[in-house]
């Protein structure tokens, strides 16, 4: 079974989150949970990006999605990007991925 170019798609945009790292935690944005979805619309390849942050007084609260939304829309295929910051839900450590609560020694 062939994987269609909008998934195809949505895999290289997951694999560039996992290179984007909060500057004060050693895990990428994705396993760290603060990506909540990815969607990408097949025919004319825009990509919707909601995301949230640790907390709303993040250090980073203006850079992060920046960096997110530039590198995302520097892959091929990829034409425009809109990122949703939300709150809602707040973001806790349960939203992390098992791989980033080994990292974090959590586990």
């Amino acid at each position: 079974m062939s994987l269609t170019n909008q998934e195809i798609l949505t895999t290289r945009i997951i694999e560039t989150l996992k290179n984007i790292y909060d500057p004060e935690i050693p895990v990428d944005i994705y396993e760290l949970g603060l990506i909540y979805d990815v969607f990408v619309k097949n025919d004319n390849k825009d990509v919707k990006i909601i995301m949230t942050l640790t907390t709303p007084n993040c250090p980073v609260a203006e850079s992060l999605p920046q960096e997110v939304e530039e590198k995302v829309k520097a892959i091929e295929g990829v034409e425009n990007v809109v990122l949703e910051l939300t709150f809602d839900p707040p973001w806790t450590q349960d939203m992390m991925s098992e791989e980033a609560k080994l990292a974090l020694g959590f586990l």
